[in-house]
């Protein structure tokens, strides 16, 4: 059930309103178990908040090579547009594939954030930018000589909490939060959301009942596990 041409931006608004957790709950319902992503993900800088959109991906691997830059990093990121997060591909290892300067080029874009299976530096100048990336590691060093683009919008793979690797086609949604990081298949991103909103309307309606001195007990016979 893919999202209507006209309606991307309308679902990603609402999928920012819910948790990880709730959508990660969902996804186990549909049988789709192993969506989230490994706790090494973690915010940088870490006051920018939630982040959710839909997958531009880019995939790169650790190379050596001569030369001042790398194009094809340059003309891959410049595809990424309104309300998508770049998903970085290629098991980086010590070496930034982020930094200042794309996270400025892709929030005048409007691009909705990014996520790096590799490293980010610049971390105090993106944060007063107030633009959200998951990454797995902080470090100085460049990619440049060391890790280069290979390919974009491509489907990539991303370490995993409960699978080696979780896949990532692109249009795929991806939310994250404090509690991390899930990736929802495109064809149910729909589904998810609505079932997501139910859910999260019966936890507050929980939590209310908990405030007014209900029971863990009498609220879980009541609405069941959650």
């Amino acid at each position: 059930m893919a999202p209507d041409a006209g309606a991307p931006e309308a679902i990603r608004r609402r999928y920012l309103k819910v948790d990880t957790a709730t959508v990660a709950d969902v996804l186990d319902t549909l049988g789709l178990r192993d969506q989230g992503l490994a706790p090494s993900f973690a915010l940088y800088p870490a006051g920018a908040g939630r982040m959710g959109g839909w997958a531009y991906t880019i995939r790169g691997k650790m190379t050596r090579y001569r030369g001042s830059g790398d194009p094809a990093k340059m003309k891959a990121v410049d595809g990424a547009g309104k309300g998508e997060i770049t998903v970085w591909s290629g098991a980086g290892k010590g070496v930034c594939f982020f930094g200042e300067l794309i996270a400025l080029g892709m929030k005048r874009r409007g691009c909705a954030g990014a996520l790096v299976d590799g490293g980010i530096r610049d971390i105090e100048w993106i944060a007063r930018q107030r633009f959200p990336v998951y990454a797995r590691y902080r470090t100085p060093v460049q990619s440049i000589g060391r890790w280069k683009v290979t390919a974009c919008q491509v489907p990539v793979t991303l370490p995993g909490a409960t699978a080696k690797r979780v896949k990532v086609h692109p249009g795929d949604f991806v939310l994250a939060d404090t509690d991390g990081v899930i990736v929802v298949p495109v064809g149910f991103a729909v589904k998810v959301l609505a079932d997501a909103e139910r859910l999260t309307k019966k936890e507050i309606r929980i939590r209310r009942e908990l405030g007014r001195g209900a029971t863990l007990e009498s609220v879980l016979r009541k609405y069941g596990h959650v």
